[in-house]
C-alpha cells in the first residue's frame, strides 16, 4: 500500500508540472513597441553594408566609443524564431553625430563609424551586430534605432535604449512607451568576456505574428 500511495504521489505530481510547463509555454510574449525612426535614416546606405559598424572598408581605423557585440532574437508572440529577416540599426558616433545630410552637429565625424549596419536572422531568430554603446544626442539619451523588414510588409521600427540610463526620465520618446512596457526597449550592457569588446548586450524583438500573418498595432 505505502508503495502504491508513493506512485499515486508521484503520478499527480508529474502531471502537475507538464500542466504547468504547458501553460508557461502557452503564454503570448508581450510584442517589442513601436517607435518612430527619427530623422537620420540613411538617404544612401553606406557602400559597406555589414553587422560590424566599427570598421569602415577602406580605413584602417576602429570606431572610437565603447566596442559593444549586440545581439539577440527575433520572435512571433507564440515563442517561435523567425528566420531570413532583415534587421538594420543606425546610430550616431562617439562625437553624437549621424551620418546624414541634415545633421547640424558641428562635431566632427568619426571616419571609422559605419553608422549604419544590417544583418539576417539565422534558424533560430537570431541576430548579431558589432557596434558602439549608444552615446548621448542633443536632446536625447543613448539609443539605437532599429528596423526590422518582414517580406512583402512595413519595416517594424523601434527603439533600443540602455537600461538604467538616468536621462531616459526626461527623454520624450521612451516616456511615451507605457511604464508597463518600457522593460520590453531596454537591454542590459554588462562587461563583456572578451578582450577587444567593451560591452555585451541582448535585446530580443518580439512580433505580432501568428501563422506567419502580420498583426502589428
Amino acid at each position: 500500500m505505502p508503495d502504491q500511495i508513493s506512485r499515486r504521489k508521484l503520478l499527480i505530481g508529474m502531471a502537475a508540472l507538464t500542466v504547468t510547463h504547458s501553460t508557461a509555454i502557452a503564454k503570448k510574449l508581450m510584442t517589442t513597441p513601436r517607435q518612430s525612426a527619427g530623422p537620420f535614416y540613411p538617404v544612401t546606405l553606406p557602400l559597406d553594408d555589414d553587422n560590424d559598424l566599427t570598421h569602415v572598408e577602406g580605413a584602417e581605423g576602429e570606431a572610437q566609443g565603447l566596442i559593444t557585440n549586440l545581439g539577440g532574437k527575433i520572435l512571433d508572440i507564440n515563442h517561435r524564431p523567425l528566420d531570413a529577416l532583415r534587421i538594420e540599426i543606425w546610430q550616431c558616433d562617439a562625437n553624437g553625430r549621424y551620418r546624414h545630410p541634415h545633421e547640424r552637429s558641428q562635431a566632427a565625424i568619426d571616419e571609422n563609424f559605419q553608422g549604419h549596419g544590417h544583418a539576417l536572422t539565422d534558424a533560430d531568430g537570431q541576430y548579431h551586430f558589432r557596434t558602439i554603446k549608444p552615446v548621448p544626442y542633443p536632446g536625447r539619451t543613448p539609443h539605437i534605432h532599429i528596423a526590422v523588414f518582414p517580406k512583402g510588409e512595413p519595416p517594424f521600427v523601434t527603439q533600443l535604449y540602455i537600461n538604467n540610463e538616468p536621462r531616459n526620465e526626461n527623454d520624450f520618446l521612451f516616456q511615451r512607451v507605457p511604464a508597463d512596457r518600457r522593460h520590453l526597449v531596454v537591454a542590459r550592457f554588462n562587461q563583456s568576456q572578451y578582450p577587444d569588446t567593451a560591452f555585451d548586450a541582448s535585446f530580443n524583438i518580439i512580433l505580432n505574428r501568428t501563422d506567419g500573418t502580420p498583426q502589428e498595432k
